[in-house]
């Protein structure tokens, strides 16, 4: 599978993953005041990507555009992480795009390539690194919780 085929599919996993939980009347308000083909549509360009101290983080959806999901790419130097194993209320998925990441999950470590998702439960410890010599590229998906 190519890699814009894993972006395809995340996409299609958010939408899904909106549309079966926001409220239409919410959706409908939102959509009135927010939401033109002009905006919807997010094509990656590593100049409006945001430098961290590991690499970049390239946002293609936040809370504050969708109702409470997130997408975004990570890429990752080698032999780095965007920070220390955590965890959070919130359920996320990793999917390997290019490089090679060790996953921490509960107290295990597998290393994965690309064309893997990686999920992690809520209040579940978990963490990913580049364990290769490359750049690591992967997205993240999350639904972030917002307080109603």
């Amino acid at each position: 599978m190519k890699p814009t085929a894993g972006i395809k599919i995340a996409v299609l996993i958010l939408m899904a993953q909106k549309s079966i939980a926001q409220d239409s009347k919410t959706a409908t308000t939102l959509t009135d005041s927010k939401y033109t083909i002009e905006n919807c549509v997010n094509q990656f360009e590593l100049e409006k990507a945001t430098k961290t101290k590991v690499g970049y983080q390239y946002w293609f959806a936040d809370k504050n555009f969708t109702l409470e999901n997130t997408l975004k790419m990570s890429i990752v130097e080698p032999g780095k992480s965007t920070h220390a194993p955590h965890h959070h209320i919130e359920e996320e998925f990793f999917y390997i795009l290019e490089g090679s990441a060790s996953f921490f999950l509960d107290g295990k470590t597998v290393v994965v390539g690309p064309n893997t998702s990686l999920y992690c439960p809520s209040n579940v410890e978990h963490g990913i690194s580049n364990a290769g010599q490359t750049e690591l590229k992967y997205l993240v998906i999350k639904k972030d919780r917002k307080e109603k």
